[in-house]
Order: C-alpha cells, then structure tokens, then sequence
C-alpha cells in the first residue's frame, strides 16, 4: 500500500481500512486480515505497556513496539505514533524524531497529534523532509488534559470550528493523511468535502475510512471502552479461559500427559543412570 493508493481509494469511494498494532503477532494479524493501514500508536502505552495514559511512553519504547510490527507487516502501510515529548522542543527535534522512526523502525509515515500553530511548523518540517505525515485532531489524547480529559470534541460552536479550521490548516501544512477523533459526524461531514487527502475516522462518523484499537475491537482490553468502538470478538475473556483450564490442569496432574513428551531409548535411560551413579561414587 502507497500514498497515491490510499489517495486513489478516497477519489474512487473505497472505504480505507486502518487499525493498530503493537508487535510482531497483532501485525501479522493484521496483514493476514487484509487490512489498509497499520497504525502503531501510542496506545501501546496502556494497552501494552500498562501506561495510565498514553504520554508516559518513550521514543525507545515505541521504536521497539514500531520495529516488530513493521517485521510483521509486507502490504499495509505502517504509521508511527511519535510520542509526546519527542516534537514539542523545537522543528530539529521533531525531523530528527521522525527520520529515526522511518530509518530504525521502516515507518511509511508519522503521526502527530495537534493542529495548532506550533504543531504546523512540524507538520511542514517534516514534510518537507520528504517524510509522509498523518495529522490527528479533534480529541487529541497526548494533550487531553488541555482539553478538559478524555472527552469528545467539536460539541460546541467553539469546538467545532476549531476542529474545522485546524483539519483545513494540517492539510495546507503538508499532512498527507488525515484522523479526526471524537467528533460528532455532522461537524466531520462539514468539512469532509473540502479535504483533498484522505480521511480516517475514530468516532468521527462515515470518513474516507477508519480505525480502531485492536485490542479493543477483538475484546482484549478489560473495563470500559470508548463509546465508539465496537467489538467484533471476546479475544480476552478466551485467553483467560485458556490459560484457566491450563493452571487447572496443571494443578490436577493432568497436564502434561505421555503425548506431550518425547520417548527416550533404553541406552539413553541406562546411561543417565549411571551418569548419576558415578556422580554419587565420587
């Protein structure tokens, strides 16, 4: 998958598929379900790292989460999280930042969260560094403090423009991807038309396509979830279940059976034997 591809999809009305991965085995889940996009994004903090929140996770961290998924990834089109904390000192840290994650990690291109005017200057920057950029606004998790916490946006008149302006400003920057979170369709359907790259939604209504976190679609993470996601499997209460009746199995002597060694000849059993005698003679 390319840029000019996704781009053809958008023009030809072909609904983008995008979701996101942390290592090796859910990228190869991915590839393997066909999917578009592979996103490997900060998530991975509390869905993998055990974060409370996605700001805690470092550039070493996700470069490692980013290196396995890209191993595990031959057709999608990898995009990399860049981490808060790695773009916000200056536009050298920001390039510097992103050519570490295409150079270490083989990304297809960055993300950056924002759409104010600080985060156009990276936008731009590493642009025009020649590295592809996926812009992100609307509830922007990174800085989700700033915006009264984990809430939708574009709900009031203020918001809403906001989310509009700066959808219009990151494409002008040089973004060539665009998500938009949490936000109320009728305000992503307002400015949708006027987007000439392509649109992924996350709670955001119908889009040029969309994305969801893994773990939560397939049922791995535990608790709550975002009133946008729908879950298409109960991979976590089954892992349980395994592992469950192994600890059982275990504990009742039933496990591990004849089947599941390996048979030795008589020669090998004598000679352990008197392996152990000689030992005791000495």
């Amino acid at each position: 998958m390319t840029l000019q591809r996704l781009a053809e999809m958008k023009a030809d009305g072909r609904p983008i598929v995008m979701v996101t991965a942390y290592d090796y085995p859910t990228a190869r889940t991915a590839e393997r379900a066909g999917v578009d996009m592979v996103l490997v994004g900060d998530s991975g903090a509390q869905v993998v790292l055990g974060h409370e929140s996605t700001v805690g996770v470092t550039v070493g961290e996700m470069l490692v989460l980013a290196a396995a998924v890209r191993r595990g990834v031959t057709s999608a089109f990898v995009v990399c999280d860049l981490p808060f904390g790695s773009t916000e000192v200056s536009d050298e840290q920001a390039v510097a930042t992103a050519v570490r994650f295409v150079k270490e990690a083989g990304a297809d291109a960055v993300k950056l969260e924002g759409g104010g005017p600080s985060r156009l200057s990276r936008i731009r920057a590493i642009a025009e560094a020649g590295i592809a950029v996926v812009a992100h606004v609307g509830l922007t998790p990174q800085t989700a403090v700033a915006l009264g916490g984990l809430r939708a946006q574009g709900r009031t008149a203020e918001s809403a423009a906001r989310v509009v302006r700066e959808a219009l400003a990151v494409q002008d920057a040089g973004a060539s991807l665009l998500v938009v979170e949490a936000v109320p369709a009728e305000v992503t359907a307002v400015v949708l038309p006027q987007l000439r790259i392509p649109v992924i939604g996350i709670g955001a209504g119908p889009a040029d396509g969309q994305v969801l976190v893994m773990h939560d679609l397939l049922g791995i993470t535990e608790g709550k979830t975002a009133a946008f996601v729908k879950r298409y499997g109960t991979v976590g209460d089954e892992m349980v279940d395994g592992v469950r009746a192994y600890a059982r199995e275990v504990r009742e002597g039933v496990f591990p059976a004849a089947e599941h060694g390996y048979a030795a000849t008589d020669e090998a059993v004598a000679a352990a034997r008197r392996a152990l005698e000689a030992r005791a003679d000495d």
